[in-house]
């Protein structure tokens, strides 16, 4: 079980993703305002959030940039703007998915539940990695990174990306591949949304975002990780 928080000025809404939400055994929180989701999440540990970007009195992204500053709790955009430029944006104000409405509540319920599983995949049993040296360090049975010795906080999907670069260094993930192992699933902008999640690891865990060097872009192909495994 989860804990939810369903941010949407219209009753409606809230009330339908509650329904399916209860019904898979989640706990669900409700707010109609973004100022009112702030001070949920403020008080209140939630699991992940489910975030209206048209909000009546703070816009959406303006809320998930506010939760970043202290929180990684997997977000999950509801968006009316068909324009790909706003849902880009909304991936890089630290969004992990979103879905467009008018929208399935079931497929929302689906990608609410691939979101918190990729967020509790790690066992104990799970290693912990050394790259390059000891520059970055992955402990997967706690999910923490430390780069130069230094806490990377990372939300679901940037730790899936990550770990899925690393699973095997040097070698090239395409986006489709990339999107695929880290969502389970395909949709539309799916290029446009791993440069965002990159683009928002990079700020995290390279020295310098605008000349990186742990992530490496392939031009035309796609991504891979920079530094090679330590024995």
């Amino acid at each position: 079980m989860a804990v939810v928080l369903v941010v949407d000025d219209e009753v409606r809404i809230r009330d339908l993703v509650r329904r399916y939400l209860e019904h898979e055994g989640h706990q669900v929180l409700t707010a109609g305002r973004g100022a009112e989701a702030l001070e949920v999440v403020r008080r209140t540990v939630v699991d992940l959030i489910v975030l209206d970007l048209r909000l009546p009195d703070i816009p959406g992204e303006e809320v998930a940039a506010e939760i970043r500053k202290t929180s990684d709790v997997p977000i999950l955009m509801l968006t009316a703007k068909v324009d790909e430029r706003d849902r880009i944006h909304g991936l890089e104000v630290g969004a992990d998915d979103y879905v467009t409405k008018p929208f399935s509540p079931r497929e929302l319920t689906l990608r609410i539940g691939a979101i918190l599983r990729r967020g509790r995949s790690s066992t104990t049993e799970a290693p912990t990695e050394s790259f390059g040296g000891g520059c970055l360090i992955i402990d997967e049975a706690t999910r923490r990174v430390t780069v130069n010795g230094e806490p990377a906080e990372l939300t679901p999907t940037e730790w899936g990306v990550l770990l899925a670069l690393a699973a095997q260094p040097g070698r090239v993930c395409s986006r489709y591949e990339l999107i695929n192992r880290v969502r389970g699933y395909e949709f539309d902008g799916y290029e446009r949304t791993v440069d965002s999640h990159v683009k928002n690891l990079r700020r995290k865990i390279e020295p310098d975002p605008t000349q990186p060097t742990i992530v490496q872009t392939v031009t035309g192909v796609g991504y891979r990780l920079g530094l090679g495994r330590d024995r």
